[in-house]
């Protein structure tokens, strides 16, 4: 009984650093393992209280209830803080898909041909880049190019939609980078391309379009390595488009989520540029 008791210990001791250790492990996972582990703890209660004194007492008398006690409510507390850093995530990917789609409807509105019927939030960071300007549509994963594995043909098509980009051919660049978006999502490159489709479509004059690129880039990664450049180019986007509010409040956003990065060095210029406050 001791070994047991000092087994489920050492589990609930050591949950917490390897709940936050495995990436692939969920929220949802965490709460089940908890609520298994309280399970286990019961059923070894129960066994315990039904030994009689004489097993009470091979398990160190009654400070092993006490013990189990202590476990109990570390295993209540860690539920607590599981349910609410949910609540948080939750809280935080809603607001955030609700900004992503207003900005997604005023930037419908400038695009001829797009109807702001069709629009759907989908959920920040689950969406990947679209095909077009018009479309909201994230486009079917390729299990052949997984993310991180950099195929020949994916350095192949990223070289030659940047040559394009770099003869000139701006309109024809855009295209080629959001196929490749398509074909490669999630690839170390994509990043990359869905944000130099947004530079392609700005210089071809397409401002609203570069705008949609850039955002659909910045949702469907947030976090990434281009998501700063991303919001900063969105923001000046929106401010040669006449949304100030929106420009200025995507340049401060750049600031308060990535500080100390290139892209935030670049705000106070930008911002100075649009008259924000």
């Amino acid at each position: 009984m001791k070994r047991v008791l000092l087994g489920a210990a050492m589990v609930l001791a050591l949950a917490a650093p390897a709940f936050a250790q495995d990436r692939k492990e969920t929220l949802a996972d965490v709460r089940k393992e908890l609520a298994q582990l309280s399970a286990q703890l019961q059923s070894l209660r129960s066994e315990l209280v039904a030994s009689g004194s004489q097993g009470m007492q091979a398990a160190g008398g009654a400070s092993a209830l006490q013990r189990m006690d202590t476990m109990e409510a570390s295993i209540s507390r860690l539920t607590s803080q599981t349910e609410a850093l949910q609540n948080r995530v939750n809280r935080v990917v809603a607001d955030g898909t609700n900004r992503i789609g207003d900005l997604e409807f005023r930037l419908c509105e400038l695009e001829d041909g797009c109807d702001p019927g069709s629009i759907g939030n989908a959920p920040l960071g689950g969406a990947a880049p679209a095909a077009d300007s018009a479309s909201l549509t994230a486009p079917a994963p390729n299990s052949a190019a997984p993310k991180g594995d950099l195929t020949v043909n994916e350095q192949s098509d990223f070289d030659r939609a940047k040559g394009v980009l770099g003869q000139g051919d701006f309109r024809g660049a855009a295209d080629l980078f959001a196929t490749f978006t398509q074909t490669y999502p999630g690839g170390p490159l994509t990043p990359d391309a869905g944000y130099l489709r947004g530079d392609a479509l700005n210089r071809a004059g397409d401002v609203p379009g570069a705008a949609r690129a850039w955002l659909d880039a910045f949702s469907a990664d947030p976090e990434g390595r281009r998501a700063a450049d991303n919001l900063l180019e969105l923001g000046k986007a929106l401010g040669a488009l006449g949304q100030h509010n929106e420009a200025c409040t995507s340049l401060g956003e750049v600031q308060a989520r990535f500080p100390g990065s290139e892209a935030a060095g670049r705000v106070p210029a930008a911002k100075a540029s649009l008259g924000c406050m």
